[in-house]
């Protein structure tokens, strides 16, 4: 098996559990000079065997990815007491993938997409909101296309790591590591 499979599963089974954002995961990206940064992004499906989400482009994190194109997410749930990490090369996923995954979009999350330079700073609240009430006028009465700004990333894993908690600290870790001849599995000590 390998872990996109082994992920599935698990995801699967978070969602039949009724765990709270299931799909909520920690993206951490470096910089140029090495500096992590990490933030909750939402997961929005595996594509082969990479994992997709989405932002705007010029936001700090799509500048980090794109001058360095490695990165790890981590999902972690609690009420499981589980925790996956992935970790592995990025790219941008194609016009029409992105364009069909913001099509699928609520309006107003279209809206928001085209009112906010992510991560840009901004002077006050009611400055975003008239950028917004802005963009909805522009676009009364008619479908909101994804700006050239906005699209989707895939983690392309080469490493991943699945953690179920266990009494008195004495956890299960299974790895997967690629390599030439595919995925190797192996169990890690806690």
């Amino acid at each position: 098996m390998n872990p996109t499979e082994h992920f599935k599963r698990w995801f699967d089974h978070a969602v039949e559990q009724k765990v709270f954002m299931p799909e909520a995961v920690c993206l951490a990206t470096v910089d140029g000079d090495g500096r992590p940064s990490a933030r909750m992004v939402l997961f929005k499906g595996i594509d082969g065997d990479a994992l997709t989400f989405f932002t705007n482009y010029g936001s700090r994190k799509a500048q980090q990815l794109d001058g360095q194109p490695v990165a790890a997410l981590v999902f972690h749930w609690l009420e499981l007491e589980r925790q996956v990490r992935f970790e592995g090369r990025v790219e941008r996923l194609s016009a029409e993938k992105s364009n069909a995954y913001f099509a699928s979009r609520g309006r107003g999350s279209r809206l928001s997409a085209w009112a906010s330079q992510q991560s840009e700073p901004i002077s006050d609240r009611a400055t975003l909101e008239r950028q917004y009430a802005e963009v909805e006028a522009r676009f009364e009465g008619q479908e909101v296309p994804r700006p050239e700004f906005w699209g989707g990333y895939s983690l392309l894993p080469d490493r991943a790591e699945f953690w179920q908690g266990m009494p008195n600290r004495f956890h299960d870790r299974l790895e997967y590591v690629v390599g030439d001849s595919g995925w190797t599995e192996r169990r890690l000590q806690p």
